[in-house]
């Protein structure tokens, strides 16, 4: 689905608590915040200071951050450690009917997932901002976001939460698997560098792996790990080297063959 930021309405405040509270969490939670919205979270690693300054209560108990009343539960984990840690939450201390939603770069994981583990009535949005801190670090307009109503019955709290992005984005569809953090990583491994006479091109290229590799590798994996079509990008990707290189090679000889004449 898509949302468009020229017809969004003023949100209703809400109490959003969020599962994991790292470089991603922290990022999405400044913008919540300035919207006025009432942030909780709770992470395996200690940000009690940290949300102290940002005006995040923190909870290192999961159970009592799950008696919070939350409106919305907003899961910030890796997609590595998403399955495990929801499945360790003690739901039962659930007080009432919760939207849980999620902004993993992998989509039909965690869908499959929240639909195996949580109760019934609780509502399933799953969502993947196509922005972070890096691109999103001077606002999030006309960058994509999606999202995919799985279980919805409380169209009110679905709807407010979504005007938090409609406020700031421009939405569209996008296709998963992100090749550039494959090419980044290509390209870290093959230690390029800076050079004092870097062309246009061999800058971007410097920029795009030092972007990447400013994510954790556990994204990286995780993005191929849990996506059913990463397997034949990433055969795809071996098959165009190979035709590249076979191309290549056939040229050389062909040059050869000319200077021996």
């Amino acid at each position: 689905m898509s949302v468009s930021s020229s017809s969004s309405a003023p949100s209703t405040n809400l109490k959003i608590g969020m599962v994991g509270f790292g470089n991603f969490g922290q990022f999405l939670a400044k913008t919540m915040i300035k919207q006025g919205h009432t942030l909780r979270a709770t992470s395996r690693t200690d940000y009690s200071e940290l949300c102290l300054n940002l005006g995040v209560s923190f909870f290192r108990e999961v159970e009592a951050f799950l008696e919070a009343e939350n409106d919305v539960i907003l899961i910030c984990t890796s997609i590595l450690s998403f399955s495990e840690f929801l499945k360790s939450m003690p739901l039962h201390c659930l007080k009432r009917p919760t939207l849980f939603a999620d902004v993993l770069s992998v989509k039909e994981h965690p869908r499959e997932v929240l639909q195996q583990v949580l109760p019934e009535e609780s509502d399933i949005l799953c969502t993947h901002p196509m922005f972070g801190p890096e691109s999103g670090e001077n606002g999030w307009k006309d960058l994509p976001f999606m999202y995919d109503r799985v279980r919805i019955r409380n169209e009110v709290t679905c709807s407010n939460f979504l005007q938090i992005f409609k406020r700031e984005a421009t939405s569209s569809f996008h296709s998963q698997f992100l090749h550039l953090h494959r090419v980044g990583q290509i390209l870290s491994e093959m230690e390029i560098k800076s050079t004092s006479i870097n062309t246009k091109g061999f800058e971007t290229l410097i920029q795009l792996k030092d972007s990447t590799m400013k994510d954790s590798f556990d994204l990286y994996s995780g993005l191929f790990v849990r996506n059913k079509f990463s397997k034949r990008e990433l055969e795809n990707l071996e098959l165009a080297f190979k035709k590249i290189k076979q191309k290549l090679l056939d040229r050389m000889n062909e040059v050869e063959d000319l200077d021996t004449i």
